[in-house]
């Protein structure tokens, strides 16, 4: 009994809830597992799911990095701030590095690449992208936001799309909510940092936020974009040309983000990526603080979900 207590202690410090799961030997136990495997897997709808059995901590800070489902939903978790969600995000490439499992991993930061924009925007709207609460301004008189055909708008095409539903969608049944941040939210969280950082003809959308904060939004919104487009990311679109399924190497992980931390070395912003912080991808969490004006650092939700497993099976008989 030991050696498979051994075993499964095993699995659960390396994280491998799903696995850990089909071979627990209770019910409570696999019901903990599925929670952790939801973190793991970043299903963000999900994450508010009744798991009566985990701690109230746990699901309380679970709760923070959730995506409400319907315009009303409270608590508003992940469009009340981002931070608990980035520190996630952190916590899950770390957990997948460690595990040499690289395809999760590149989509965890290509995840965190899409909305990295609304996280530097949080300090200035008072939260993280609410369509219910979008300030006023970016409609005001002589806005091209969510203006759809404007050829003065830098915005794609498919950005207007996402900008005018964005301003409406609170209105929609929880159907065309949900539809909404499936399929479009990330390109608004695009579209705002274009608007303030990038834009060739600017228009009234961002005149709400005063001159020297938007100087200071405009530089870490700008290394946010710029973040997308770096090696690092690119690697989630890369070919599949030489291993088979297209998986990358550690190394060619560790060289794409090398690559990527020289070409954000441009700015105060993008500089702090050039800080060994300890992380797996030394310089990641220093980016993201620096692009949230707050420190981010990872969380310890997977590891305090690890640690009550722990706790139940060294309570088995």
């Amino acid at each position: 009994m030991d050696s498979t207590r051994d075993l499964l202690v095993a699995l659960a410090r390396r994280h491998a809830f799903a696995d850990l799961g089909a071979l627990a030997p209770d019910p409570e136990i696999a019901e903990v597992c599925e929670f952790g495997h939801r973190l793991l897997s970043l299903d963000a709808e999900d994450f508010a799911a009744e798991a009566r059995v985990v701690p109230a901590d746990l699901r309380r800070r679970a709760r923070a990095c959730h995506m409400p489902q319907t315009p009303r939903e409270q608590p508003r978790g992940a469009l009340e701030s981002l931070r608990p969600a980035y520190g996630l995000l952190l916590e899950v490439i770390a957990v997948r590095w460690h595990r040499r499992e690289l395809s999760p991993m590149i989509a965890a930061v290509h995840i965190a690449s899409e909305y990295l924009p609304l996280l530097a925007f949080e300090p200035q709207l008072g939260h993280a992208g609410d369509p219910a609460r979008w300030p006023a301004g970016l409609s005001a008189a002589g806005s091209r936001f969510g203006v759809i055909g404007d050829r003065e708008c830098d915005h794609t095409k498919s950005e207007q799309s996402a900008t005018n539903r964005t301003l409406r969608v609170s209105a929609e049944p929880a159907e065309g909510w949900r539809a909404y941040f499936d399929r479009q939210h990330s390109q608004v969280a695009g579209a705002l940092g274009v608007c303030v950082a990038t834009c060739r003809n600017p228009c009234t959308a961002m005149d709400w936020i005063a001159p020297e904060p938007r100087a200071d939004l405009q530089s870490r919104a700008r290394t946010a974009l710029a973040f997308a487009e770096t090696p690092l990311v690119r690697l989630r679109h890369a070919a599949p040309v030489g291993h088979g399924f297209g998986v990358p190497s550690p190394e060619e992980v560790l060289d794409a983000w090398e690559r990527s931390r020289a070409v954000l070395d441009k700015n105060p912003i993008g500089t702090s990526a050039l800080k060994n912080d300890g992380f797996p991808l030394p310089g990641l969490p220093s980016l993201f603080s620096a692009i949230a004006d707050t420190p981010i650092e990872p969380s310890t939700l997977l590891t305090g979900v690890s640690e009550h497993i722990v706790t139940l099976l060294e309570r088995q008989p």
